[in-house]
Parts: C-alpha cells; sequence; structure tokens
C-alpha cells in the first residue's frame, strides 16, 4: 500500500524538503521516499499511525517515541487514514507476534514475580536484579509499544504486573523483603530465644535474618556483637542457606576467632572455622604456591615493630650523613610549623598553646617559646655550651621587679642572649617601629627591653639580642650566628651523639611511633613516595612534609632490605589479594562474615572486594563501631565503613552500593548518664555515624567524675578514688571490679599495691587500645592531661597521614575522641577521670562546660577557682603547709602570677564587689573587706616597711607597683 503526497500541495506546504514524498506499507515496516529515504520499522513506532486534518489538506503522522515524529504533508485524508488503519493493523499484528515470541519469557518473569511476593530467600539485590533486568528490557522492547485497544484488556492484564514491576523494582522488593523477614522471624523465633544464654534483641534478630549484598550492622558497645555473628553464622547453616565451607567469618586477632569458632559450633553442630585476615591470606600464598614464605617476627609483634623503627632510624643517621642532618633539624624543630604569638589576643591561649606543645631541646630542658627552641638547639647541635634562663651574676638592688634571668648564658664565653618578642612594622608616617603580640603591653615591653639593655651596659656583660621579626624573614638562626662569631668557636656534635641523646629522654619514640603508622599505611594502599610527594605538594604541607618523605624513604629502604625473603602482615595481604584477582586463588566463600569491621585497612578492603567479584551472589556480612574505631596507627581507615555501601554494596534498578544497615542499638553495658553522655560526647563529631543507644538501666546518681590531680598529688587522687570506689558494694554483694585504664603504658600504677590496700575489689590495669571488649563496675582514665603526650594525645592525627589515606578526618582530634568513647564505655556503673588541675585536656573542659553531660566537678576546687589577673587563665587554690593557703596560675612556669589568701579566713580570696561602696574587695568565703590597690583591679593593699618608714602596697608586687600613704588614725 502507497500513500504520497499532492504534488503541488506538497512542494507548498514543505519547500525545503523536509518531509518525504510518499510511505509505502510493507512486510515489516514501512519504506520513505525523499526526506533521507529513512526506513521505519514496525517495532520503532511508539504509538498508532494518526491522520491530522488541515484546511487545503491532511497529513498523516508516526510517532516514533523520544520526541521523535514522522510526517506525511498534503495527503488526501480518506486515502490517509484507509493508510493509517492499515499500518496500524500490521503495527498490531506485528506487537501480537512479537509478545507471542516473548511468551516464554513473559512466564518466566510472572513466575519469579509471584515467587517475590512470598519469597523462600531473602531477595537480595544481586538475586532480584537478573529479574528487574529482564523485565525492564522486555517492557522496554515490546511491552511499553503495545496498544491496549489493539491488543485487549485481558492481554494488557495479563502483563500488568511485569509493566508496573519494571517502572518501581524497589516498591517490590521491599514489599518482598518485608514479607521475607517477618514470617522468618516468626519461623526461627525458638531459635533466636535460645541461640545466646539470653533471648536475643529485635534488632539483633533483625540483623541476623536480613541478608542483602552487603548487611552492615551497628554495633555500639556493649550491644551484643558477638552474639550477633554467632547467630548468624548458626542461622545460615541450619536454614541450609550455606553450606560450612561456604562461609568465611573473619576476625582481627586470633583469640576472637578462636572463639568465634568455638562458639558457632556449639550453637550449629558442625565446625565453622574463623580464621584472621592473616591466616586467610597466608593460606591462600600457601595454597597457590605450594608452600608458605617465611613470616616478619615484627609482623606479630607491635612493640617489637616499634622497636625496629628506632633501629633502622638511628641506622639511617649512623651511615647517611644527608639523611641524619634531617632527622637531627626534625628533633630540632627546623621544620615544625609553630604558630607565632601573633595569632593569639590574650597570653592564656599562648601559654596554653607552649605547654601543650612541651617544647623540650634537644638537651632536655623546657623552654618558653618556640623560637627560644630553635636557639637553643643551634648551640646544642653546634656545641655551645648554654644555661637556660640562669640567674644573671651580678646582683640587683631594689629594681621593683622579679629576679633577672636572661634567656641563655654561654658557659665558656660568658655571653648573655636575650629573645626579644618583637616585630618590625612600617607607619603611615613611613617609620619603622616595632609591634608586639596582640597580648602585651607593648610600651612596657619596650621598657623592659631598655632596661635589661641598661643593665647589661652598666654592669659590662655582653648581651646579644635576637628578634621575632628575624624569624619572620627566614633568618633567625645565621642572624645568630653572625653575632655570635667573635665570641664563640664552632664544635658541631655529631649527629649519632645528638640522636642517642634524644633517644634517652624519650623524643625519638613519638616520631618512630608516626613513622611506623605511616609505613603500615603506604605499605597497605600501595604508594609509592613519589605519590606521596606529589600529594604533599598539592596540599602544599611545605618543608616539614619534604624532610619527613626525605627521611621515610631511607629508612622504608632499609625496612624492606631487612625483610629478605620474609613478608610482613601489609606484604601477606597485598599477595594473597593479587592471587584471588588473577584467578590463581579460586573462592570456595559465598558469604564473608566480618567482625570489627571498624578496623578494616585498606589491603584488607580490596581482599574481601576481590573474593566477593569471583561469584555474583557473594554476601558481605560486617559487625562494627565506628565509634570505636582506634587502631589508625595499624593501618585502619576509618572511611571505610562510613562508605560501606560504595564499597561492598550491590547493583539494583540502575543503583548501585545498594546495601542494609541495622543500628543494634541497646547497650548491656553501661547506665544512661555513661550511655547517653558518651553518645552525645562522640557525635560532636557530625562525621560519626548516628545510631540509636538504649542504655542497661538508669541511675539518679552522678556517674560521670572529675578528680583533679597537681604535679605532686597524682598518687594520692588514684589511692582515694580506688578506695571510694572499693567501699561500693558489687553486683549480687559481689566484689566491685575497678578497671584503670591510661593512654599510653607508662601511665600504669602498682596495681599490686592498689589491690593490697583494696582486697574488697578486683582491680586491673589496661591500656585503652587493650581494653577493647572488656568491661567493669567501674573505670578510672588516668592522664587526661593537655600535654602532647596526655589525652587527648597529640601525636596521633599528623596531618602527614593524609599522604597514604583517602582523605584526612577534618574534626580536631577525631580518633582520640573515639578513644576516649571506648575507655567510658567499659564502666557499667561509674567513671572517674583523673585530670590535672592546671592543665586539664581539652576534653576535660569540653565535659565540665556542657551540663548535659551531667559531669560532677570537686566543689571545693571549683569554688575556690578564679581568674588569673596575669594572664586570664585560672587562679588555682592552694593548700599551705603552714595552714596559709595561696593561690597560684595554672601556668605556673610561663605566668607565674601568686597571690595569698584571705588575711581573714585563710581560704578565700577578696574580690572586687560592685554593689559596695569605696571599691573594696570582699572575701567570699569570709565576707571580710579589704582595701582595694588603685593600680590594678585584683590586688588589695598590705603593710610594708621602707626607708622611710610604713606605707600600703600591692598585695600582687613586683607584677603592680600600687601604692598608698598609710594614715594613722588618732
Amino acid at each position: 500500500m502507497n500513500l504520497a503526497s499532492k504534488s503541488f500541495l506538497g512542494f507548498l506546504f514543505d519547500p525545503l524538503g523536509r518531509h518525504p514524498r510518499s510511505l509505502t506499507l510493507q512486510e515489516k515496516g514501512i519504506a520513505a521516499r525523499g526526506a533521507g529515504s529513512p526506513w521505519i520499522g514496525l517495532e520503532a513506532i511508539a504509538t498508532r499511525p494518526s491522520v491530522k486534518n488541515g484546511l487545503l489538506s491532511s497529513s498523516l503522522l508516526l510517532d516514533l517515541g523520544g520526541s521523535r515524529n514522522l510526517t506525511l504533508p498534503a495527503v488526501d485524508a480518506a486515502a490517509a487514514r484507509i493508510f493509517a488503519d492499515a499500518a496500524a493493523i500490521a503495527w498490531t499484528d506485528f506487537n501480537r507476534a512479537e509478545l507471542e515470541k516473548e511468551d516464554a519469557a513473559v512466564r518466566r518473569i510472572l513466575q519469579s514475580l509471584e515467587a517475590l511476593e512470598v519469597p523462600n530467600a531473602y531477595p537480595a539485590a544481586c538475586n532480584v536484579a537478573p529479574l528487574a533486568r529482564d523485565a525492564a528490557d522486555l517492557n522496554s522492547r515490546v511491552l511499553s509499544k503495545l496498544n491496549a485497544e489493539a491488543i485487549g484488556d485481558k492481554v494488557m492484564s495479563h502483563i500488568a504486573p511485569i509493566t508496573a514491576f519494571a517502572a518501581d523494582p524497589n516498591a517490590a522488593r521491599d514489599a518482598a523483603i518485608e514479607e521475607f523477614v517477618e514470617a522468618q522471624l516468626l519461623l526461627w523465633k525458638d531459635f533466636f530465644d535460645t541461640v545466646e544464654s539470653m533471648p536475643l534483641t529485635p534488632e539483633q534478630r533483625l540483623s541476623v535474618v536480613v541478608d542483602e549484598d552487603a548487611t552492615l550492622v551497628l554495633a555500639g558497645a556493649g550491644s551484643g556483637k558477638t552474639s550477633v555473628i554467632t547467630a548468624k553464622a548458626a542461622y545460615l547453616v541450619k536454614a541450609e542457606i550455606r553450606k560450612p565451607s561456604e562461609l568465611l567469618l573473619l576476625a582481627f586477632a586470633k583469640d576472637a576467632a578462636t572463639e568465634m569458632s568455638e562458639r558457632i559450633e556449639a550453637r550449629c553442630g558442625v565446625p565453622v572455622a574463623a580464621r584472621t585476615f592473616h591466616a586467610l591470606a597466608y593460606e591462600i600464598i600457601g595454597q597457590v604456591e605450594g608452600e608458605k614464605p617465611p613470616l616478619a617476627p615484627t609482623a606479630t609483634d607491635d612493640k617489637a615493630f616499634l622497636s625496629l623503627m628506632k633501629e633502622i632510624l638511628r641506622h639511617v643517621v649512623a651511615n647517611a650523613s644527608d639523611i641524619a642532618q634531617t632527622v637531627i633539624s626534625w628533633f630540632a624543630g627546623f621544620f615544625d610549623d609553630f604558630p607565632p604569638e601573633w595569632g593569639f589576643k590574650t597570653k592564656h591561649e599562648w601559654y596554653a598553646q607552649i605547654e601543650s606543645r612541651n617544647l623540650r631541646t634537644l638537651q632536655g630542658e623546657t623552654v618558653n617559646s618556640f623560637e627560644e627552641l630553635l636557639i637553643a638547639n643551634w648551640l646544642y647541635r653546634n656545641g655551645i655550651a648554654y644555661e637556660y634562663e640562669p640567674s644573671y651574676e651580678h646582683k640587683l638592688e631594689k629594681t621593683g621587679r622579679r629576679a633577672y634571668t636572661p634567656d641563655f648564658r654561654l658557659k665558656e664565653s660568658g655571653v648573655y642572649i636575650e629573645h626579644f618578642g618583637v616585630r618590625k612594622k612600617r607607619g603611615r608616617d613611613g617609620v619603622e617601629e616595632l609591634t608586639t603580640a596582640p597580648y602585651v603591653d607593648r610600651d612596657e615591653y619596650l621598657a623592659g627591653m631598655d632596661w635589661k639593655r641598661q643593665v647589661h651596659a652598666g654592669h659590662e656583660t655582653v648581651l646579644v639580642e635576637t628578634y621575632s621579626w628575624e624569624r619572620e624573614e627566614g633568618r633567625l638562626l645565621d642572624a645568630l650566628a653572625e653575632k655570635l662569631e667573635p665570641y664563640v668557636t664552632l664544635r658541631p656534635i655529631p649527629d649519632i651523639e645528638i640522636y642517642d641523646r634524644v633517644a634517652e629522654v624519650g623524643a625519638v619514640d613519638s616520631f618512630t611511633s608516626l613513622m611506623g603508622t605511616f609505613l603500615r599505611h603506604f605499605k597497605n594502599g600501595g604508594y609509592r613516595v613519589e605519590d606521596c610527594s606529589d600529594k604533599a605538594q598539592t596540599l602544599k604541607m611545605g618543608k616539614r612534609a619534604e624532610a619527613f618523605l626525605k627521611i621515610f624513604g631511607a629508612v622504608f629502604r632499609e625496612y624492606q632490605s631487612r625483610l629478605g625473603d620474609r613478608i610482613d602482615f601489609e606484604d601477606m595481604v597485598n599477595r594473597a589479594t593479587a592471587f584471588v584477582e588473577n584467578g590463581r586463588y579460586q573462592s570456595p566463600f559465598r558469604h564473608i562474615l566480618v567482625d570489627e569491621f571498624q578496623d578494616i585497612s585498606t589491603g584488607r578492603t580490596k581482599l574481601i572486594q576481590a573474593l566477593k567479584r569471583q561469584h555474583s551472589d557473594t554476601k558481605v556480612f560486617a559487625v562494627g563501631d565506628d565509634w570505636q574505631s582506634i587502631y589508625r596507627f595499624a593501618g585502619s581507615d576509618i572511611h571505610i565503613m562510613r562508605n560501606f555501601g560504595a564499597e561492598f554494596g550491590g547493583t539494583y534498578a540502575g543503583a548501585t552500593g545498594v546495601h542494609r544497615t541495622v543500628d543494634l542499638g541497646r547497650t548491656f553495658r553501661s547506665v544512661d548518664k555513661i550511655a547517653l553522655a558518651a553518645r552525645r560526647f562522640v557525635l560532636r563529631n557530625p562525621a560519626q555515624i548516628t545510631k540509636t543507644v538504649i542504655p542497661a538501666g538508669e541511675t539518679d546518681e552522678p556517674s560521670i567524675r572529675i578528680a583533679w590531680t597537681r604535679r605532686d598529688t597524682g598518687e594520692t587522687a588514684l589511692n582515694d578514688a580506688v578506695a571510694a570506689l572499693a567501699a561500693i558494694e558489687g553486683k549480687g554483694g559481689g566484689k566491685p571490679s575497678i578497671l584503670i585504664l591510661g593512654r599510653y603504658r607508662f601511665l600504669r600504677p602498682d596495681v599490686a599495691r592498689l589491690q593490697r590496700q583494696n582486697p574488697g575489689a578486683t582491680i586491673n590495669f589496661k591500656t585503652i587500645h587493650a581494653s577493647k571488649g572488656l568491661e567493669a563496675d567501674h573505670v578510672i582514665i588516668l592522664g587526661a592531661d593537655n600535654a602532647k603526650m596526655g589525652f587527648p594525645s597529640m601525636i596521633v592525627d599528623d596531618p602527614l597521614l593524609s599522604l597514604v589515606s583517602p582523605e584526612a578526618e577534618p574534626y580536631p582530634n577525631a580518633e582520640e575522641r573515639r578513644v576516649m568513647y571506648v575507655a567510658v564505655t567499659r564502666a557499667r556503673r561509674t567513671v572517674t577521670i583523673l585530670a590535672s588541675e592546671a592543665r586539664p585536656s581539652v576534653f576535660v573542659e569540653e565535659l565540665m562546660k556542657e551540663p548535659e553531660f551531667g559531669v560532677v566537678v570537686p566543689l571545693e576546687a571549683q569554688k575556690h577557682t578564679y581568674t588569673c589577673p596575669g594572664c586570664g587563665g585560672r587562679l588555682l587554690h592552694m593548700a599551705g603547709k603552714d595552714g596559709r593557703d595561696w593561690y597560684r596560675c595554672e601556668h605556673v612556669k610561663l605566668c607565674g602570677c601568686r597571690m595569698p589568701a584571705c588575711p581573714a579566713c585563710g581560704v578565700g580570696l577578696p574580690l572586687p564587689l560592685r554593689s559596695r561602696q569605696g571599691g573594696d574587695l570582699v572575701c567570699g568565703d569570709c565576707g571580710e573587706a579589704q582595701q582595694a590597690c588603685p593600680s590594678c583591679d585584683a590586688g588589695w593593699l598590705v603593710e610594708r616597711r621602707g626607708r622611710h618608714g610604713a606605707f600600703l602596697s600591692c598585695v600582687r608586687f613586683p607584677d603592680c607597683d600600687g601604692k598608698a600613704k598609710l594614715w594613722k588614725s588618732a
């Protein structure tokens, strides 16, 4: 059948020839002449052909789908309708024939959809995805092109489930999952009631039944994660979902793997082997290579590994002079990016920064500023013996100042060095002037500089001056060398001698720990030093990163050389992964269950992914708690758990990363005052996964306490805390258990002595990392101080680690916050945190500051803590041995502000009271008033005697020189 345009009208309507001039209906389609002469197959026609009537003529319209149309203009209306009807019949017959061709596929898909309504297996993405793909394909090729009027309602009704499923495959799968889960929970109720000593919670039961391509179970502290893994494995075997040989249970520790195997065999009656990652990797290598390579002894001993790092570093210093210079410069602080004083607004902020850095020189003393550290270490390296802050050699009478202690004195030449914290600045008039940090009184400081110069000039002692502006210009040490040249001879100390000195004072330990962590991440991720160097340049990490990578390159080469034909755990996992990826190892596993998933590393992730890829239906079931991810130093990467779906999830209906997350929520350990406070604390980091926490019980008593320690009272504070807790009756009238936790091993107290003194309690000590999985009635956390090796530790979150991890954690102290969470959640009933009253850590300050944490602070200490008038820090109460109490600033060395207690009661501190006339200071303890100093807001006047008799002077002298005449009453 043929249909053609009327020639004159066709040209009139389509002068440019964009449309065909005629159409011919053939067996399988329509042939067009003109406008490119296209062929339109019947399968390409989306809807029934139609005719559009016009004023002079009509047009035939063919809808080709996707907004594409073919129009034949200027045709006779009657002829066009006949052609359209014939084309519609041919189109309908064609589609019916196509549907008949797909009859087997239609029946198969309908049967599968019917089975999906009452599934006998969990409708995981990998299981349902083929059905979704088939339905979508059939729908797009055939079903969506059928004309309902032409083929009839009965046919359309028959295929409707397929078209509905193709339109929304997620709804059908979600309904199937809900149906399956409800049925399984009912069917296996007796099993869930009895598989463990206590019936499983609803959340635990759900996690066992759910069987997605990738399932992540969020198991908070004390939520019964071991019970979940045990029940999951037993369920898979008992329900005949998997054979025991198809299960791969992975744990991080050998003891945990052994316990898991024993518990599962006891629950399901058949042996199911649990392995560590390293045992699995070793097994794979042995199977492929025929024998297992020898293992490096340091692979199983973290302490030995760190000792090896230290030994290798010393070897490098002794044998590579160019690297040795860089190593010593590292310890001398030459590469540290110290913040300048000018970035701080108050003395208190600056002092806190200095104290937190623990600025210890190569010689071993602690200095008061970063620039003094650089000067001291330069002197030491060049063999120039010096004293730090010695008493000035000449006695200075009645200066009205504190005793003069210059910054440095060179022992051999007697030269003094004063470092002045001043910078140069050009004023609006173009004149250069000296400036000081924002918190420093410029005029007073410059006057002090002049006074020191006059002292040295008057006593004819040599003074060499250095300035902050010299460091700002990058020439502080060069300028120092020039100024000292007339007075000293440089005798550089050998690098190895300096290294041994640094190691002796313990300064190498934190660096080798960083080096060891970096090495493990480096090998785990398959990095090259060049990759890290490029990334450091991109991130603009500067000379510190450049120096570190130079040292690391030498250490890594020596480490690999010492391994020889042996392998470490990183090599082991990487080699096994390669064998799985290239197919030399064929995995028998269809279910991979991973415990403590928060500790997963990049290398272990790649191994699991390789095993999963070998079989399309392999499932990953991971149990962990990102709140307890505290093993970054051992190579773990928290981002893997946070991106679980992207790493292990399946594909379904066009979506990737398909996975299921189940939150166990309930804790069987901690009471509400601990569990909820710990949750609130860890979630301050918005990157942590939000989880529900249902406490083990409720209490009206405060459960978290702060106990203050001072330099000489730490042991007493611990003794008192243990004794108080030991007196509290344990569960069921038994002995209470007390777990003492420290961030580091060196904090370990004399546990044997504590146990002898408190026989009514069970007392143990662990590092926080070693306490994972443990619990006790009471927990005592030691050393929550603001220090380099305090808590939070300041040596773990080094920015350099971002060079060997996908992304750094931007939140401050992110991992240390999780370490604190782990420590707190070991406790069932109470937590006591021992912290320096003078330098409490930022965690302690946060817990005290926010009422919602419900933390109890000693009332007496809180009552007698005031603001230091010298720096704005805290003024702390000190009990005097002679009964006369006094107050000192928390920044003992840097500020040094001291004040006596109230002369009336000997305990309180007189303070300004605005409501009282006369400007007197009033003691908050006894209410007695003292005459206020006219020069400062904090001191009061006391009687002193001078050359001209008695007078009144500020109690803060010499920090304040306020005076008043002494008026004698008649």
